[in-house]
């Protein structure tokens, strides 16, 4: 629930992790589930990515029923689809989820790619066996969701992958959805830099390609070089407010994610790695 009368618009973070779950004691402190974020925006509940925070997400929402919901699929990678399957308000009749993502390379729907991990002999129970109200929803780039009072902008951010990028602005307020996206060291990201343009909160990739060796580097400067790969520059460039970056490689542990976040802070000091369970009102 919102913590407060004066809280319309908030960001909850129920899994950071990419590419595979990580659970264990050196990843207590971050988290160790895949990716998923819920935003409770005035009357309406959006999440975004449906990877193993979905399922503790769910369990949450157990407490809430009726539920409607929006959900939005950056991409079908493993880690942003594998706690769909377990998402147990989807099978309770009388909740109702529209679903949202881009077509695959291949042509392959969202619905197709989420029933497609729930076929056997991977999965006991069919897409099908979910009693709730299911709507599918195609996007592509540039497209605009309008719910009541909200808009969500979709920008396609890695075409290799066709992982779409969200805006929801809501009362003046904007937040970015932005992981899995082309990363570039020499120049900006034109798409990410129009998704991103001043807002209030911008959930952005962690770079996945720093070294554990690297934390040995005597100078936060040494490190400054790293930054044009993960998005950080364009963002500046574009006038976010604040960061959080997210979506952490599963090897990458606590001690080391508090160096990454010490340097980060070192250059963008407004700047943090996201913790499950983190929530931060925008509003």
């Amino acid at each position: 629930m919102v913590t407060g009368p004066t809280v319309n618009f908030v960001v909850q973070f129920w899994g950071v992790r990419g590419k595979v779950s990580a659970p264990g004691k050196e990843t207590v402190r971050y988290g160790g589930n895949t990716s998923c974020v819920e935003m409770r925006v005035g009357s309406k509940r959006l999440i975004f990515d449906g990877g193993s925070g979905l399922r503790l997400l769910g369990n949450h929402l157990l407490r809430q029923m009726p539920l409607e919901a929006y959900l939005f699929f950056t991409h079908c990678h493993w880690d942003s689809i594998q706690g769909f399957p377990f998402f147990t308000p989807a099978f309770i009749p009388g909740n109702c989820f529209h679903i949202y993502g881009a077509k695959a390379t291949n042509g392959e729907s969202i619905e197709k790619r989420l029933g497609r991990q729930m076929l056997a002999p991977n999965f006991p129970v069919p897409l099908q066996v979910m009693q709730s109200e299911l709507k599918f929803y195609e996007l592509g780039s540039g497209d605009k969701i309008t719910v009541d009072d909200l808009v969500v902008e979709t920008v396609l951010l890695n075409a290799a992958s066709h992982s779409m990028g969200y805006r929801i602005t809501w009362n003046g307020h904007s937040v970015v959805y932005a992981i899995a996206y082309s990363q570039s060291p020499d120049q900006l990201d034109q798409n990410l830099l129009h998704l991103a343009r001043h807002a209030d909160l911008l959930i952005l990739d962690a770079p996945c390609n720093i070294r554990a060796n690297d934390s040995l580097k005597p100078s936060p400067l040494d490190w400054q070089d790293q930054l044009g790969q993960t998005g950080l520059a364009t963002a500046k460039a574009a006038g976010v407010k604040r960061i959080v970056m997210s979506h952490y490689h599963p090897d990458h542990d606590d001690e080391f994610l508090e160096w990454m976040e010490s340097q980060v802070k070192s250059v963008f000091p407004n700047d943090v790695l996201a913790r499950e369970g983190m929530v931060i009102p925008i509003c």
